[in-house]
């Protein structure tokens, strides 16, 4: 069956893609750009804005954990780069273009609407927010400013995923009635703590808004699977995915979800290890898997349609056409060569000059972020939710 869409004009595509996303920053203008939560993620964030080429510098960094503001300081080219413990003092500095937070999630929306109020422009690491009632606070926030904020899912400035998107909603699938995703991650060997000098920390300054309590190193540094400051994999690992899912299929609210979750491996933790998840969106259903103690395969999406079915990973997608000998298959086929947090970046710094919107809006951070809410909604209502829930606002 002739699906439309040639291997020809479809790595066209892909360049063209990949081309619109290149456009420079104006050659004379150094952006001037504040750090808030100068942890791990944020070393990979600012990697990735040294590797789009555009001009700019670290004009202060902010963090509770001194070390940490070291390490970034050192990496300015400013020589007047300042050094903060509360964010409130790095908005007062009114030479700053912009911030990008990649904070614990119950930092994020606070520190996003002070930012936005001062003037600044706003990278804000997924999810978004860390509660339901949160979303209509950011969004208030940025729609009633205008500032820039660009969603840290960056999937949608990956030239990959918006072709994939692109095949999708062109039919090349056909219906589309369930899409899987997935990822798994290995906690045993990867993202282990760290020993913490505790007399550089300020500890009370890290919980924010939490309930009061004692140091403890695993939730300092695995605080994503701690109810008070993150929501577990429903908020981090889903969050991306089912951004794009929501994307793709131009829907972006479940009116169902379920969620089996169990804590077999880190006992510890507030937020299962092991997920097995779905949800129900108008056409279409949506189900995810994960757990924490094992990597093979790590991470990707499967749209089934009832022509084809797009596989779709980080590393690149693949298009698997029904009723094709299966030496023909898959009849299209993309590989990634960058990280698409290179060009999500270049996309805000872009808008940042031109003042338009960027690829990941907030409208869409608040409701991938409220995917991962609904879904843990459901696990801590005995595994079934609807949305909304009677009796109640969203």
């Amino acid at each position: 069956m002739e699906t439309g869409i040639s291997r020809r004009n479809f790595l066209i595509a892909g360049g063209m893609t990949a081309l619109s996303a290149t456009r420079v920053l104006g050659a004379n203008k150094t952006l001037r750009l504040g750090v808030i939560g100068a942890g791990g993620r944020m070393r990979g964030l600012l990697d990735a804005a040294e590797r789009t080429g555009v001009p700019f510098e670290i004009a202060a960094v902010c963090d509770v954990y001194a070390p940490r503001c070291e390490e970034v300081k050192q990496r300015s080219r400013a020589a007047d780069a300042t050094i903060h413990h509360d964010y409130h003092s790095l908005l007062d500095d009114h030479t700053i273009d912009a911030v990008i937070v990649a904070t614990p999630d119950h930092w994020h929306v606070r520190i996003a609407e002070a930012a936005l109020a001062s003037g600044k422009d706003v990278y804000l690491e997924k999810p978004v927010t860390h509660t339901l009632e949160e979303g209509a606070v950011l969004l208030k926030a940025v729609r009633s400013c205008k500032q820039i904020l660009q969603c840290g899912t960056q999937q949608r400035s990956w030239s990959h995923f918006r072709n994939a998107v692109s095949l999708i909603q062109g039919g090349a699938l056909g219906r589309v009635t369930q899409v899987r995703t997935y990822w798994w991650q290995n906690y045993d060997v990867s993202w282990v703590p760290k020993p913490v000098d505790v007399a550089q920390l300020d500890w009370k300054q890290w919980l924010g808004g939490a309930k009061e309590q004692p140091f403890d190193l695993e939730k300092f540094s695995r605080w994503r699977w701690f109810w008070d400051f993150g929501g577990g994999a429903m908020t981090d690992l889903f969050s991306h995915w089912i951004d794009v899912v929501h994307w793709a299929m131009k829907a972006n609210e479940p009116s169902m979800a379920t969620m089996l979750g169990d804590k077999y491996v880190f006992k510890q933790w507030d937020c299962p290890d092991t997920i097995q998840a779905a949800f129900r969106y108008p056409g279409f259903d949506v189900v995810y898997e994960g757990m924490m103690s094992s990597s093979i395969d790590d991470g990707g999406l499967e749209f089934r349609g009832t022509e084809a079915t797009l596989k779709l990973k980080r590393s690149g997608m693949s298009l698997w056409r029904e009723s094709v000998k299966s030496n023909e298959n898959p009849v299209l086929k993309e590989d990634s060569f960058i990280d698409g947090t290179v060009t999500h970046m270049r996309n805000f710094f872009d808008c940042i000059v031109s003042r338009q919107e960027p690829n990941a809006p907030v409208e869409a951070g608040v409701a991938a972020a409220n995917a991962g809410h609904i879904g843990n909604l459901a696990y801590r209502k005995g595994g079934l939710t609807t949305w909304p829930v009677k009796g109640s606002a969203k």
